[in-house]
């Protein structure tokens, strides 16, 4: 298992590298300029020329690739040039608040989407199933940026029962070591700090988690209907096991490994995929800050977050390989 993990991680290098090649040109063939958008309404040929100097753009395409990885190479992620941070440090700042709500949309998803997956599975062709399969197709169809709307206009404009956007209630004072409001709250004692960041993360993780949701269901469907007709399961119920061992033992370990890949997956794209519920919920997270980036060609934050979501997005495929041995001895052995 060692030896995979190692042979695992070697194989991340050539796969950055060839992912700053393609960054690096993609960026560069976007409509617009860098210059343009710093300068606004300012622009005029000498302070577009003297832009392009000062962050290297008018220099061979070939060389400013070389000293962008030799950047890299040093730790370097160059800084933005709209907000004048680097970018290292503006991607710490932002990545817990779309940490939390990933994580949020992803419990909702497992936790619901598991169990439901599993009983439509059983009732293949019944009601139940029929029920199940069409609320997780509904779930996929809705946009999210509409579900987003919906629900912010349902729960907290109507009923008031949830906040309507931010992380933590503007009037609460509480440290935060950690940039994680949850996982603050129980660090410093302030339960009610920590509740409030919970309650925060209701809505934003309902709206982004409803299609991981649909994929979830439909995935533990088919790979329960398809483990509970075969020959181990039929001969554990034969032999008059309880049906909580069967269920448990024989069926959900048996059918987690497609839904364990599939997770993995979805949680790599609800890092990638939270701009549309951040800019609705007004949560200063990576998605939003990536959202700005692409709207001024702020070159150096769009290169260095996708290749940090690039990095996490392969770090979490590597820890669902890895789980499967943890699943089925079957795959640890091989």
């Amino acid at each position: 298992m060692l030896r995979f993990a190692l042979r695992r991680m070697a194989l991340l290098v050539p796969t950055l590298f060839g992912l700053t090649v393609l960054l690096f040109f993609w960026v560069r063939i976007l409509p617009g300029d860098p210059a343009r958008s710093l300068l606004g309404q300012r622009a005029t040929p000498e302070g577009i020329a003297k832009v392009n100097e000062r962050y290297g753009f008018d220099q061979p395409i070939w060389k400013q690739y070389f000293l962008y990885v030799k950047a890299l190479a040093g730790g370097d992620f160059g800084s933005s040039i709209k907000l004048h941070e680097p970018v290292l440090d503006a991607f710490v700042n932002k990545l817990p608040a779309t940490i939390e709500i990933s994580v949020a949309a992803l419990l909702f998803a497992i936790l619901l989407g598991i169990p439901l997956g599993y009983y439509a599975g059983r009732h293949i062709g019944g009601w139940l199933d029929t029920t199940i399969v069409s609320g997780s197709l509904l779930g996929v169809t809705i946009p999210v940026f509409f579900l987003a709307l919906l629900l912010k206009y349902v729960f907290a404009l109507q009923l008031h029962l949830l906040p309507t956007q931010g992380r933590q209630d503007a009037r609460m004072t509480t440290d935060h070591p950690t940039g994680f409001y949850t996982l603050d709250g129980l660090l410093t004692g302030n339960f009610s700090a920590f509740t409030d960041a919970c309650a925060h993360l209701v809505l934003p993780g309902l709206a982004l988690g409803t299609i991981p949701l649909a994929i979830i269901v439909r995935i533990t469907r088919a790979s329960v209907a398809e483990v509970v007709h075969e020959d181990y399961v039929r001969t554990a119920e034969a032999k008059g096991l309880l049906r909580g061992t069967v269920n448990r033992r024989h069926i959900m370990r048996n059918a987690l490994l497609p839904v364990v890949t599939t997770i993995g997956l979805q949680l790599g794209l609800l890092f990638a995929g939270a701009t549309l519920t951040e800019t609705v919920f007004a949560i200063d997270g990576v998605g939003q800050y990536l959202f700005n980036a692409i709207g001024v060609r702020d070159y150096p934050v769009l290169q260095g977050f996708i290749l940090f979501i690039a990095l996490m997005y392969s770090l979490i495929n590597l820890l669902v390989d890895l789980s499967y041995g943890l699943i089925d001895p079957r795959v640890r052995v091989s």
